[in-house]
């Protein structure tokens, strides 16, 4: 699918639902990035000057007019609320998303160095709880792959620590990392194109490395 085509199809039935409370459209995950499979979501971003009672119940509205509008994801929330948001989380929604109207600079203003740190030691303490946890008591395959999909994110925003450069795509990333952290990215890579491998081995991959940044990037206990 051209997935700009269907997005200027939705920022259209948008406008015509929501008029100038429209403030940003924009994409992310890997359909922005040029490294989506067939079967990949849509993660769509729609910022309202506010979200008001109903305003659900319209955008659910809008994408049910969509074609293939079981692919659709993303995020939708009010310009207020981001305003205010965790920055450490914001980094990734600022750096990750391709704008197709409006713009989300003001925000990446708020987004300063221990932000971006603080992105990195809570992705990977989300890492390692929910490594461990799989685990001991899910042993999903499906959830390890998300799991690793995150480690991504989480290598991304180490990359931009250390760099001050958002490497988008897979390609750009693989080349400043080296070690485990390439190894994590390898598996990342192989988990979504459903390459098979064992569960347990790659599991604790994903703790060492979680462990190993937690030790970085979380500080000394007083």
């Amino acid at each position: 699918m051209d997935v700009w085509a269907w997005m200027a199809e939705l920022e259209e039935r948008l406008r015509g639902a929501f008029g100038e409370r429209l403030r940003f459209v924009g994409l992310q995950g890997s359909r922005a990035r040029g490294e989506a499979a067939a079967d990949s979501d849509i993660d769509a971003v729609v910022v309202l000057d506010r979200l008001d009672g109903g305003d659900l119940l319209a955008y659910r509205a809008v994408l049910a007019q969509m074609p293939e509008r079981e692919k659709a994801c993303g995020f939708f929330a009010g310009w207020d609320q981001l305003a205010a948001w965790e920055p450490s989380d914001l980094f990734g929604l600022v750096y990750d998303t391709s704008p197709l109207m409006g713009s989300l600079e003001a925000l990446r203003e708020r987004i300063g160095p221990e932000d971006v740190r603080r992105a990195v030691r809570i992705g990977a303490c989300n890492l390692y709880h929910g490594a461990v946890h799989n685990a001991l008591h899910g042993r999903d395959s499906g959830a390890l792959a998300q799991l690793y999909k995150s480690a991504a994110f989480v290598l991304r925003a180490k990359a931009f620590a250390e760099t001050g450069a958002y490497p988008r795509t897979h390609v750009a990333l693989r080349e400043l990392l080296a070690g485990e952290e390439r190894r994590a990215l390898d598996d990342a890579m192989a988990m979504r194109s459903g390459a098979a491998g064992d569960f347990d081995a790659r599991t604790e991959r994903l703790i060492a490395l979680a462990g190993a940044l937690i030790a970085q990037y979380g500080g000394e206990c007083p």
